[in-house]
């Protein structure tokens, strides 16, 4: 998948050209404790954005099994999961190297080792494998057509019975999405709330 390189700076290119400038944000969700060494040119590098946190706070995890958190940025949905469900088997995935380097330290600086990352354009690098959970925290800023190609192609790496959960802006797709979710799982959930956030579950009913 060709990407678009008009803006080399944007987290969606493959290798960000900026100046590699680091933060820390240690932060408190679910009662856990977390520290995430962020960069630039990295989604929301001086906090965890309040969809991120939404979408942590409302996610609906299975105690065991495989998890995946597609567009990971530097980790904190996949991490998070990682920590709260030490029995599930987690995979990130960032079409970003730099957040994809990032992931990696921070997987390491949390302390959960039951996760993994992996570098590649959204299911790519997990062709083949099934999810019981797939999460999502969309690149919407890169376009409406990438959000939808994340929900479209989910059922195919879902387990039966698995499901799909995104935040989305209230403002931002909040009509449209919900009716994309229902032509792509046959259903449509909404988990979380809050902050001008939803977050929307879909769940594969396939035999």
């Amino acid at each position: 998948m060709n990407l678009d390189k008009r803006n080399t700076d944007h987290y969606f290119s493959n290798e960000p050209k900026s100046e590699e400038k680091f933060g820390l944000v240690r932060t408190t969700i679910c009662g856990r404790n977390f520290e995430f060494l962020t960069a630039s040119s990295v989604f929301s590098k001086r906090r965890i954005d309040l969809g991120t946190r939404l979408l942590i706070e409302s996610m609906r995890l299975p105690e065991t099994g495989c998890v995946l958190d597609i567009g990971c940025g530097y980790g904190a949905v996949g991490i998070a999961a990682a920590s709260l469900y030490p029995k599930l088997n987690v995979t990130m995935t960032d079409v970003n190297m730099r957040a994809v380097r990032l992931a990696r330290r921070n997987s390491e600086l949390n302390g959960t080792f039951n996760a993994e990352v992996r570098y590649g354009y959204f299911y790519e690098p997990v062709e083949g494998k099934l999810f019981d959970c797939i999460l999502s925290n969309p690149p919407v800023s890169a376009g409406m057509k990438n959000v939808e190609a994340i929900i479209k192609e989910a059922p195919k790496a879902l387990s039966t019975n698995g499901s799909f959960q995104m935040v989305i802006r209230s403002k931002i797709g909040a009509k449209s999405l919900p009716t994309f979710f229902e032509h792509t799982f046959g259903n449509c959930k909404v988990i979380g709330r809050g902050s001008g956030f939803r977050v929307l579950m879909g769940q594969c009913t396939k035999a």
